[in-house]
């Protein structure tokens, strides 16, 4: 009934897969710890806006407006998003009555004015900058422009009030869009 060698070998392999996986090597482990750190990234603009400590404030602003919900993934975009050091610069009145529930419209004006419909790099800008003959004009979801030039190496936005942001961090990438970190809130006239 039984066969004995079938079953002394079957038992010996099975004894021995524990033993061969219970170990990865470094450069397996590195891999495997890759993989689980993309796989746990934030994937769309406001997922990475969410995800970051020093954005919260223009993370709420984006909800609070309710332009947040109009960024669907399937969609591309360009965000400038002001750092909450920045916002802590303004008068704390101000921003409390910005984000009041009663001044909505005016939030999402605000909101759509750091946005651009389709991505744009760091280096598409320079590139729309150096066509452009040193400024390029940025046309913003809100409807108005947000006038680039660069310093050096570094771009630099003039709002539609002539107020100037500098994009202290480039590129970051979602599967929705760039986002660009600047120093300075950007507002229509």
């Amino acid at each position: 009934m039984f066969n004995a060698p079938k079953i002394i070998l079957a038992s010996t392999l099975l004894a021995m897969v524990p033993a061969c996986s219970s170990e990865l090597s470094k450069e397996e482990q590195e891999i495997l710890d890759a993989r689980i750190a993309d796989e746990t990234k934030p994937t769309n603009l406001i997922a990475v806006l969410q995800a970051n400590p020093d954005l919260s404030t223009a993370s709420t602003m984006l909800g609070l407006s309710g332009v947040g919900a109009e960024l669907d993934s399937s969609g591309s975009y360009t965000a400038f998003a002001a750092t909450n050091e920045v916002y802590n610069k303004m008068e704390a009145e101000k921003l409390s009555e910005l984000m009041h529930s009663d001044n909505k419209d005016d939030l999402a004006g605000i909101t759509k004015y750091s946005l651009v419909e389709g991505k744009m790099t760091s280096a598409d800008i320079a590139k729309a900058i150096t066509d452009g003959g040193g400024t390029a004009s940025i046309t913003t979801l809100q409807g108005g422009a947000i006038k680039a030039t660069m310093d050096g190496d570094k771009i630099v936005l003039e709002d539609g009030a002539g107020n100037k942001a500098n994009v202290t961090q480039a590129d970051v990438e979602s599967s929705n869009g760039t986002l660009h970190i600047i120093d300075a809130v950007l507002m229509p006239k």
